[in-house]
């Protein structure tokens, strides 16, 4: 992505492989045209309407390869990738990448409670990141990369903190932050389940049970 020219040869190379396999800078910018741009309601099937149904919104890094894992998880039936946190409405993928806007790239998964709970989407989260890096998601270096849980009421806040709990009693120091959640902005439409789209798999994340 385009803050990590400014990087070692290292972090390039990691770079290069990102835009192999799906971080990269010139596939997110250079897949589409950058301007299409799809609203949050768009990208939600009509089951997201059932009442019955919940949300939690994640950041974590590169938002395809959460969505990956997102989006097979049992319980879950819609996931969209966003931007979330900022204060400009309705912001493009340039401009959270340009560090203005303040948004961090997130999903919102909607699920099943009778299925599964918020809980168990929340360790989903934590498994597939690193909650222990403080500057971004692997190769991906910037805000707009940090994990953050973005709670929509205080029993998410409270299943988060007994989570990150449990994992600071294993030796883990978190740098996972707990933020209320604001406005979710769906990404442009070629972000949107990008890694089932193109036949490859997450660069950034990969499952690990902390927990266990």
């Amino acid at each position: 992505m385009t803050n990590r020219l400014y990087f070692t040869a290292a972090t390039l190379l990691f770079t290069f492989v990102g835009s192999i396999y799906g971080c990269g800078n010139s596939q997110k910018n250079n897949t589409q045209n950058s301007t299409t741009k799809s609203t949050e309601s768009m990208n939600q099937t009509s089951s997201d309407t059932n009442k019955n149904l919940q949300t939690a919104i994640f950041a974590g890094g590169c938002f395809w390869g959460m969505q990956y894992y997102f989006e097979k998880a049992k319980g879950v039936s819609n996931t969209t990738v966003g931007y979330i946190g900022g204060h400009i409405e309705n912001p493009t993928y340039q401009q959270v990448c340009s560090h203005t806007s303040g948004h961090y790239e997130a999903i919102k998964v909607t699920y099943d409670p009778t299925i599964t709970s918020y809980e168990e989407m929340a360790r989903l989260f934590f498994n597939i990141i690193d909650p222990t890096q403080t500057d971004g998601q692997g190769p991906d270096i910037g805000q707009q990369y940090e994990s953050v849980v973005f709670y929509e009421d205080n029993n998410q806040k409270q299943t988060a903190e007994k989570l990150i709990g449990l994992l600071t009693a294993k030796g883990m120091k978190i740098a996972t932050v707990l933020k209320p959640a604001t406005t979710f902005y769906s990404a442009e439409n070629y972000h949107q389940h990008y890694y089932d789209n193109n036949g490859h798999t997450p660069y950034c994340h990969r499952f690990e049970d902390k927990f266990n």
